[in-house]
């Protein structure tokens, strides 16, 4: 069975409410006759006569106002439906989902989002702690965070955080046993703690930096996670050196729980991105997200820190 045209069914209400070609014709943009053709033709398509015309006026027989009783309260809820999308067009509700590691969701994008949800109940936020190099489109995701000089190029990117720095730490306990190292090489042979990468399954190399040379070393040691704060515990428990964020270890070296290493040499590297895929017009709730993290010099917070 052929589905009936909308605008001939919304053309006819019109026609039998208004009880005039000339009226209906007039609301519904339309001429005289071009209304009066759609009518003949919708009146030929159902079989039915729907209405009775005169010189002077328009009237709906039988099986018209039995249409017009049935069409006329649900083309009323459509309406109020459509209207209601409309009104909402421009309101954030929906789910934001975003991929991002431990630690930037910890410290950057949770408490920013979170007066958010408040503000705004439409809204959901979905965070997944991941340190793969998620395809964002593949894996459904609205945006994902990573280091600024790892965003890939056909990805649009805004900071929310400042320049990152990495910082080198370990227990007085580790250290009693002999001088610290004075150079990332002197790492060999040190208990080191270890960040197993998803992407190819692989440990992650330290990276150092001095007078503008870049150093990557492989260390080694009892072990490892695929965790920023479980690294952060397992060097407070004295089981080697840690290569985490400044800020992550910041408040256990100012009280004396982990001591500083290789100071000179520790990284700054760009902060953390929100990336997300290059479309015409963003969706309110992920606009909004993207305003609520958007990194400005005024913002407080801590230095950010990543290993993607």
């Amino acid at each position: 069975m052929q589905a009936e045209n909308l605008n001939d069914l919304r053309a006819f209400v019109a026609v039998a409410r208004e009880r005039s070609f000339t009226r209906a014709a007039a609301q519904l943009g339309l001429s005289r006759s071009a209304l009066s053709h759609a009518m003949t033709a919708l009146e030929a398509r159902l079989g039915v006569r729907l209405l009775t015309r005169t010189t002077r006026s328009v009237s709906t027989t039988e099986a018209g106002m039995r249409l017009l009783d049935t069409l006329s309260p649900m083309l009323s809820e459509l309406d109020a439906e459509l209207a209601s999308l409309r009104s909402r067009r421009d309101q954030p509700v929906g789910t934001v989902r975003i991929t991002a590691d431990d630690h930037a969701i910890t410290h950057i994008l949770w408490p920013r989002l979170r007066p958010l949800l408040r503000d705004h109940p439409g809204i959901r936020i979905e965070l997944s702690a991941d340190y793969a190099l998620t395809d964002i489109a593949a894996h459904r995701f609205d945006a994902g965070v990573r280091i600024g000089n790892r965003v890939d190029k056909d990805m649009i990117a805004v900071r929310i955080a400042p320049d990152l720095r990495m910082a080198v730490v370990a227990s007085p306990e580790c250290l009693a046993g002999g001088p610290p190292p004075a150079a990332p090489q002197d790492l060999a042979g040190r208990p080191c703690i270890n960040l197993r990468l998803p992407t190819h399954g692989g440990l992650y190399a330290w990276d150092f930096e001095k007078e503008g040379r870049a150093y990557t070393v492989r260390v080694d040691g009892q072990a490892v996670f695929n965790n920023t704060f479980l690294m952060l515990r397992a060097a407070l428990d004295g089981v080697g050196f840690a290569y985490v964020p400044f800020d992550l270890a910041r408040p256990h070296i100012e009280q004396g729980r982990l001591i500083p290493v290789l100071e000179g040499w520790w990284p700054l590297f760009p902060g953390y991105h929100l990336y997300y895929a290059n479309r015409r017009q963003l969706a309110p709730a992920l606009a909004l997200v993207i305003e609520t993290l958007r990194w400005r010099e005024d913002r407080p917070g801590p230095v950010a820190g990543s290993r993607r």
